[in-house]
């Protein structure tokens, strides 16, 4: 199994954080055909071999993403690729 942790910070209100996060969850849930629901203001995802959830504090929002053995060997380009959309839809404000 591997593990991805990205924190990314944030200046935006919480209503454009959670519509932020959103937009990250989408990605992967279309990427990865994942179950998402909002516990608050965490974000829980998963489906068999992949799950995680996305916290959103007042300036940064944290994702912690299980990857199973199988998504493991591909941990790099999806580390890189969310790593990426986070840093677009945090900034985006």
């Amino acid at each position: 199994m591997a593990d991805i942790n990205i924190v990314q910070a944030h200046h935006l209100a919480p209503e454009q954080a959670r519509a932020a996060a959103q937009q990250v969850a989408d990605k992967l849930a279309e990427q990865f055909e994942l179950e998402c629901a909002w516990d608050g203001d965490v974000l829980r995802f998963e489906r068999s071999g992949v799950s995680g959830s996305l916290s959103l504090l007042p300036d940064q929002a944290k994702l912690h993403i299980a990857l199973g053995f199988l998504f493991s060997a591909f941990s790099s380009q999806i580390e890189a690729k969310v790593a990426d959309k986070m840093r677009r839809v945090f900034s985006a404000a």
